[in-house]
């Protein structure tokens, strides 16, 4: 069989895969692919024919490593009268190399141009297709990588600004550089100062697929799943399963920038001797001061989650004082909660951030009524 010589294959495979950081292998298809095209286009102005786009689907091109060159094959159907030479060959030249070969069987032929026509179109034409190709497969390989990882937290670091979003480097696994992730704008909290290479914990929220442009893996800071891992990483419980978060509600960037960024998290346990909020803050307060140093002053509340709405909808209003919880429409989920005159504002929170968050942590709707409006009303 003949060959087209690519002097120094090994050496260029080798260099690819190391500053790619990409197996052998993969760098070996990406080539094989790139040459493919480089001799469908060799085809196409050698004989300035458009040849439909399956055209060339019975050809191959196979890369000899140790021969530093490659061949292309063309699986061709025997027939008595050849009508297209690409798809078809005679039976009279089969038998020239194989006297067993019957009509309408098909064989491989080699089909390798000569190396004076295509040797040096072949590495004009493929050096573009071969970059994309290696992009591709790289872009591929961490779709496989981080995809299980979505919902995980990691830890990324400031690479550079494009608009209002922030490119991030993640530290990929089995040696590979670093991967590039993008933290969009709604995606930060305002507390944190993002200056090149500081280093952050990130919620890997989304691996986007890899035919799209710009970074793959999408991260955020302000994902109630950060929470909840820091949570975990700081509190023994938790990881035991002795302790569970039941439902949390975060508003990491509140319109007004003079609101700051707050949580509300339920926790319970089974354990009659485990006190699950006093798990969650910790001896003086270490284990919640952990999460809110880490998010930068972010204020939390560790409340108890309670089967009965009444208790827990009364605890998620934290730290208000609650008289009475009336649930009106169990139904539509809708309840009146009754407060001394002097915690009105501060169960509803400034903005209503307080009871904004109760309600989406309990999922009932609350109206909040001063204690002696609420007398007023009941005695009318």
């Amino acid at each position: 069989m003949s060959i087209v010589k690519l002097p120094g294959l090994q050496m260029l495979i080798e260099e690819i895969s190391k500053s790619h950081n990409l197996p052998r292998t993969s760098v070996q298809e990406a080539l094989r692919e790139a040459l493919f095209k480089g001799y469908e286009r060799f085809r196409r102005s050698k004989h300035n024919e458009s040849f439909p786009d399956d055209y060339f689907s019975n050809f191959r091109l196979e890369l000899d490593i140790e021969e530093e060159g490659f061949r292309v094959l063309a699986l061709k159907m025997v027939t008595e009268n050849v009508e297209n030479t690409d798809h078809q060959i005679a039976l009279v030249d089969v038998r020239e190399f194989n006297e067993d070969v019957e009509l309408d069987n098909e064989v491989l032929v080699d089909v390798t141009p000569e190396q004076k026509d295509f040797g040096r179109m072949a590495a004009i034409q493929t050096k573009q297709v071969l970059q994309q190709k290696l992009r591709d497969q790289q872009r591929s390989i961490i779709q496989e990588e981080f995809k299980e990882l979505e919902g995980a937290v990691l830890t990324a670091k400031v690479l550079r600004f494009e608009g209002k979003s922030i490119i991030m480097t993640l530290q990929s696994a089995y040696g590979r550089p670093e991967v590039e992730a993008e933290l969009p704008f709604h995606e930060q909290i305002s507390s944190d100062n993002y200056r090149a290479n500081a280093s952050f914990k990130v919620y890997l929220k989304k691996v986007r697929d890899g035919s799209q442009r710009g970074p793959q893996l999408v991260v955020s800071r302000a994902d109630a799943g950060l929470v909840v891992y820091l949570f975990a990483n700081e509190v023994p419980e938790l990881e035991e399963g002795v302790v569970r978060i039941v439902a949390i509600a975060r508003e990491a960037n509140p319109t007004n920038p003079n609101i700051s960024a707050r949580t509300k998290i339920a926790v319970d346990t089974l354990e009659r001797d485990v006190d699950p909020v006093g798990s969650c803050i910790g001896a003086r307060g270490s284990r919640i001061q952990a999460v809110v140093n880490e998010l930068k002053g972010e204020k939390i509340d560790v409340i108890r989650w309670s089967p009965d709405p009444g208790t827990y909808i009364a605890n998620a209003l934290s730290p208000a004082q609650i008289d009475l919880v009336k649930l009106i429409n169990p139904e539509e989920r809708q309840s009146i909660v009754v407060v001394p005159d002097n915690h009105l504002s501060l169960a509803i929170g400034k903005e209503g951030q307080n009871v904004r968050l109760a309600a989406r942590l309990t999922g009932w709707k609350i109206d909040i009524k001063r204690k002696s409006q609420y007398v007023d009303e009941e005695s009318e």
